[in-house]
C-alpha cells in the first residue's frame, strides 16, 4: 500500500506534510512517511478520507494486485 499512496500523491502534487495536514494530522509528515516505507499502514477508519483527498477509490489504495 506504500508505493500506491505514494505513487498518488506524487501524481496529485502534494508533499507528504501536504498530504498530512489534509489527512488532519496537523502537517505531521512522519505519519505518512511511515505509511509510504510501509513501517505503518493508515487506519482503517482513515481509507475511506485518504482516498478522498488523494483522488482515487478505496479500492485503488486497498488492492494487492
Amino acid at each position: 500500500m506504500g508505493d500506491r499512496i505514494r505513487n498518488l500523491r506524487l501524481a496529485a502534487g502534494m508533499t507528504q506534510e501536504e498530504l498530512s495536514r489534509r489527512m488532519g494530522y496537523k502537517g505531521r509528515s512522519s505519519t505518512v512517511s511511515q505509511w509510504e516505507s510501509g513501517k505503518r499502514t493508515p487506519r482503517t477508519k482513515d481509507i475511506p478520507r485518504l482516498a478522498k483527498v488523494l483522488g482515487c477509490k478505496v479500492e485503488e489504495l486497498i488492492s494487492v494486485s
